[in-house]
């Protein structure tokens, strides 16, 4: 018959938790001589020191073969996308609607265009970016010739928007039924929108819905252009004060009418027809005047 284990009181177990911390028949703390404690002490050290020696190897190799001014690896999309001001975008479509008859409602639109312009107020532009370019050509730089170690760019001004710049027009023509919207290309680092030089990308608008309530479209600058010598972009790092070349359009409209309406920018090098990124290439948006 098997015989029952003698149920041990607390005082027996904590008698022998404490022979099992210090044994002075054996000499041990904790199971172990004070010998066997500094040799296990020093192995851990040394196999600690050893791992973050190799990580620190690994991150210094790591930072030491990449460029902190260029990503290795883009997941960017080939085609950059493409955005429309007043960014009033809702949940599923961009609609910038106002009433031109309502102070507040202009004055809403007009402060996301003048805020959106900030930094390409003229005299901003000629304290960071004062260099001249050659228009119609690719500003390629392959070194940083800039100071502080940067490359130039090229300014962009409000005033090359026309009556769409807010500086003869600071409504941006909300109070009226002849409303100016900016197009913005996206960019991406050493990106060329053409495989040309001298053939530059432009912006195009049509009406897909309502072009009855459309009376006429402007473009500024002339034609709708974005000048080659903006391209390519080097980064945020390489290029600290670099803008992006703005188009303006300018649509007179129907009063109290809306259109639905697609601004391309059209390139040989641009897709606009990905169905995964409505905003690739181009940008559709509703526009609406109240009276």
């Amino acid at each position: 018959m098997a015989t029952l284990k003698e149920k041990r009181t607390c005082g027996q177990r904590c008698e022998d938790f404490g022979h099992f911390v210090w044994n002075s028949e054996n000499g041990t703390f904790m199971g172990r001589t004070p010998l066997k404690w500094i040799y296990i002490s020093l192995y851990y050290v040394a196999f600690y020191v050893v791992m973050t020696g190799l990580f620190s190897l690994a991150i210094w190799v790591l930072l030491y073969t990449i460029s902190p001014y260029t990503p290795d690896y883009q997941d960017r999309l080939k085609s950059p996308g493409v955005m429309v001001w007043p960014n009033t975008y809702g949940e599923e479509i961009v609609e910038i609607t106002y009433n031109s008859s309502d102070k507040n409602s202009c004055l809403k639109m007009s402060n996301i265009l003048r805020k959106f312009l900030e930094p390409y107020n003229e005299t901003l532009q000629q304290q960071w970016n004062n260099v001249s370019c050659t228009r119609g050509q690719f500003h390629i730089q392959p070194h940083f010739t800039a100071p502080n170690h940067t490359k130039w760019s090229c300014p962009f001004t409000q005033n090359m928007l026309g009556p769409c710049s807010g500086v003869t027009d600071p409504t941006f023509g909300y109070n009226s039924s002849r409303p100016c919207v900016i197009i913005k290309m996206n960019r991406i680092i050493n990106f060329l929108p053409s495989n040309r030089s001298g053939v530059e990308p432009y912006v195009n608008c049509t009406v897909l819905t309502g072009a009855e309530n459309v009376q006429d479209i402007e473009y500024f600058p002339q034609n709708g252009t974005m000048d080659l010598s903006y391209f390519p972009y080097y980064g945020r790092l390489a290029q600290p004060s670099y803008v992006n070349p703005l188009v303006a359009v300018k649509f007179s409209l129907v009063k109290e009418k809306e259109a639905k309406i697609q601004c391309r920018v059209v390139s040989d090098v641009i897709s606009y027809e990905n169905i995964h990124d409505p905003y690739e290439g181009k940008v559709v948006f509703y526009l609406s005047v109240e009276s």
